[in-house]
């Protein structure tokens, strides 16, 4: 049955000088509020022991650009400013009810430059988006096309540290479920392979920031040589900032491929519930574990296996898949990651990597 789901399309585009400099603006005090917001919520919070609602917080904007100090909030667009009090907002239900930190403050450097505008404030016609405070439509890119008779409901619009400017549509689009199969899969996730399958099959990790390390290596030689606050400096940054952005693009587009295959050919899929954030702190293996990206590899099966009528089982991260002989269910008491294969007491000779995944497979069908 086909189901109707929110979906964001991103694209690249080409702004103009007076797009580029009412963006960067907009950025600006889109993270300006966003951290006077915080800053109020916190002092409410720690001095006063009360909690503070979006309500209040757009109340507070309101008067703040009718300060002398704040009235330039009142040259760019309300919209993304009124959006970032209701991310702010979110942030605070997520963290009382301990499923996230605390919020922390945005900075000019480090966060991500973006502003969110919700339908009131931008214009689609005749396949252009305009946004507000802008005359003209926006030059983008459209590598693909939008769902027959699209309405954008939200549009994001952001600029990545190599300088790219990217623009994000959501709207609604009809997801077709895949035709239903008998097969099922398990997947033992690691970095000299990027996965093993328990067919036998080991998808080759591409390394991509392995490949690239050299050329990563250069540019941030080059930067560290660089005056701070030169205008040289900021082109050896933008360098650096586009080796990372050529790494995480080719590392994201063979994700995206590997992630549909499995969910195309496998009724169920099978992998393991790891914890990257503290297995990351194996200083020997970080680097090749963050190479690997399996956080952004299970959310990518997570919502492909929901859209197309696939079953995604996930194994308790504690399951000795690794230990346990998957011919005759034998439990061995050690075994070292330095060991790719082993003989079991029944004769049963075993690549360790293949052996895990069926073992996960079995897990995840018998706790169905």
């Amino acid at each position: 049955m086909t189901q109707i789901v929110k979906r964001a399309f991103k694209f690249r585009f080409h702004p103009t000088p007076e797009q580029a400099s009412e963006l960067a603006r907009t950025f600006g005090c889109a993270r300006l509020v966003y951290n006077k917001a915080l800053e109020h919520r916190t002092r409410a919070y720690t001095q006063e022991g009360r909690k503070i609602s979006y309500v209040e917080s757009s109340a507070a904007l309101t008067a703040r650009k009718k300060t002398d100090d704040l009235a330039f909030l009142n040259e760019v667009s309300s919209v993304p400013l009124q959006q970032v009090l209701r991310h702010l907002q979110a942030a605070f239900t997520n963290f009382f009810a301990k499923r996230a930190k605390y919020p922390t403050f945005k900075s000019r450097k480090k966060s991500r430059a973006s502003a969110e505008y919700t339908r009131s404030a931008f214009r689609w016609k005749n396949g252009q988006i305009t946004l507000a405070k802008m005359n003209g439509p926006l030059n983008v890119v459209w590598s693909r096309p939008l769902p027959e008779g699209a309405e954008p409901s939200t549009v994001t619009v952001s600029k990545d540290a190599a300088g790219r400017w990217f623009v994000s549509i959501l709207c609604e689009d009809a997801i077709r479920p895949l035709e239903p199969t008998t097969s099922a899969v398990g997947v033992d996730a690691g970095t000299t392979a990027l996965a093993t399958l328990s067919t036998g099959e080991k998808i080759v990790n591409p390394g991509h920031e392995r490949a690239d390390r050299r050329k990563l290596a250069k540019a941030q030689r080059n930067l560290s040589r660089k005056e701070k606050g030169s205008a040289n400096r900021r082109k050896a940054k933008l360098v650096v900032a586009r080796v990372y952005a050529r790494i995480t693009d080719r590392r994201r587009d063979h994700l995206h491929k590997f992630t549909t295959r499995l969910v195309r050919e496998n009724q169920t899929v099978v992998i393991e519930d790891l914890t990257v954030r503290n297995m990351v702190k194996n200083h020997k293996l970080a680097r090749a574990i963050s190479d690997a990206s399996w956080r952004e590899m299970r959310g990518m099966l997570e919502y492909k296996a929901q859209w197309y009528g696939r079953e995604l089982l996930v194994v308790d991260r504690w399951f000795p898949s690794s230990k346990l002989c998957s011919a005759c269910g034998t439990l061995h008491d050690k075994m070292p990651l330095g060991v790719r294969q082993w003989v079991c007491g029944c004769g049963t000779t075993h690549d360790r990597d293949v052996n895990a995944a069926k073992n996960i497979l079995a897990a995840g069908l018998a706790e169905r």
